[in-house]
């Protein structure tokens, strides 16, 4: 079989690819580029059909499936092979030793029916794929997919959308009401249960329905109220700004939990910004801002010496951390409290980096973007510390607080478990 113009055409009122440079129509998805193929013949089979066509390249695999134009390198085929002899469907790993795959490989027939491309391997290996699986796991594909679906909120929009809050009962006993509390939790960045007993094992009991409990140097649970006990901001009566926990972690903690056993006093209401949100704006307005942000590293550092506990954290990440193949945001690191010296930063960008981050802190401060909320005993509120910036206002009287951290990995693991999206 020769492999020039080696073109499958399947489904109805295909077209050629247009010669490179040329301009692809409007039903093709915007950020592909088509190449260029010789003029063909067009088959038509039933209307419902998917649309493919594919060619063979010198370098890769050429795939347009239903307008979506693909390319796979040969070497990318042959290592995702999903054989028995290959890939192990019991255990899902790979069977195959990537290294003993010929980088230069080519394939020495290939076929494909309305679902399945064929290729036969120089070996005599051969590889089966199924459309769908190729169009979901095409690097095409993912450009184009959302890794984890999100409502983008301001106060307005959250409060009309009128999130309902999960009682205790049916969260602890349903996996139903779980998978409701998660897929709350991963569209909006938090999520409430509700008459949860006012005590420390009641919460914590709460907490690992989700996800497994990350200690860290401020212990397993905490509980604290304003008495300075260390040496941190939020052990006092002081108003706080809007931030992110454990940004001098190398992986700050993913889930964040609170919630307040009594408070006899005023004030105390709890702020919560989306992050997304105000970087979204930040993208869509000024997106040079948002590259920056997204760029440049910075370090956030936690020095503590008061009593016996002793510690010196540091952490280092760009403000924003976006996934490569789409730019879509997955961790927010704010907090201007714990950001040490900027010394990762040339000084030809020092001030293009200050102006980047005032203009994602005077979003992040806009009063239409602040939700504000009371704390009472019972109600247990879970935070995206990746995601959801907190705050509170200053307050009188006795306050105390108990929660811990979640291990994101843990938490996505149970919502993937039950089929949600993360």
């Amino acid at each position: 079989m020769t492999f020039t113009r080696m073109f499958v055409r399947l489904g109805a009122c295909l077209h050629r690819l247009p010669k490179r440079n040329a301009q692809p129509p409007a039903l093709w998805p915007p950020g592909i580029t088509r190449s260029p193929c010789a003029a063909s013949r067009t088959q038509h089979t039933a209307s419902h059909s998917k649309s493919c066509l594919w060619q063979l390249r010198e370098d890769y695999f050429e795939l347009s499936v239903s307008g979506l134009l693909m390319r796979f390198d040969y070497v990318w085929l042959r290592d995702h092979c999903r054989s028995a002899s290959c890939y192990n469907t019991k255990t899902n790993q790979r069977n195959l030793d990537t290294a003993t795959v010929e980088l230069g490989i080519r394939p020495s027939n290939i076929r494909m029916d309305e679902e399945t491309l064929f290729l036969t391997w120089p070996d005599g290996h051969v590889t089966r794929f199924n459309l769908a699986w190729l169009v979901q796991n095409s690097y095409e594909g993912q450009k184009q997919r959302a890794v984890q679906p999100r409502i983008l909120w301001n106060s307005e929009i959250y409060n009309e959308a009128k999130v309902p809050a999960i009682s205790c009962e049916g969260f602890m006993t349903s996996d139903e009401e779980l998978k409701q509390f998660l897929k709350t939790f991963l569209l909006y960045g938090i999520a409430f249960v509700e008459d949860v007993p006012p005590t420390l094992e009641a919460t914590e009991t709460v907490a690992q329905r989700v996800s497994l409990i990350r200690e860290t140097m401020y212990g397993r649970v905490w509980n604290f109220t304003s008495d300075f006990s260390r040496g941190d901001t939020a052990y006092t009566k002081l108003a706080l700004d809007r931030h992110t926990d454990t940004s001098y972690f190398q992986e700050p903690c993913g889930i964040q939990v609170f919630h307040c056993l009594r408070h006899e006093g005023t004030g105390g209401r709890t702020l919560l910004v989306d992050g997304f949100h105000s970087a979204d704006k930040v993208l869509k307005e000024t997106p040079g801002n948002f590259e920056l942000l997204s760029r440049v590293p910075i370090k956030h550092e936690y020095i503590e010496n008061v009593g016996a506990h002793h510690n010196h954290m540091i952490g280092v990440g760009p403000v924003l951390n976006v996934y490569p193949w789409n730019n879509e945001l997955y961790m927010i690191r704010y907090n201007n409290y714990d950001r040490a010296v900027i010394n990762t930063v040339p000084h030809d960008t020092v001030q293009r980096w200050y102006v980047a981050h005032r203009a994602l802190t005077t979003e992040l401060r806009k009063p239409e973007n602040e939700l504000w909320v009371k704390l009472k005993p019972g109600k247990v509120l879970f935070i995206d510390n990746w995601r959801v910036l907190h705050g509170r206002e200053s307050f009188t009287g006795l306050r105390q607080l108990c929660g811990c951290y979640l291990t994101r990995d843990d938490v996505l693991n149970t919502a993937r478990s039950l089929g949600l999206q993360a």
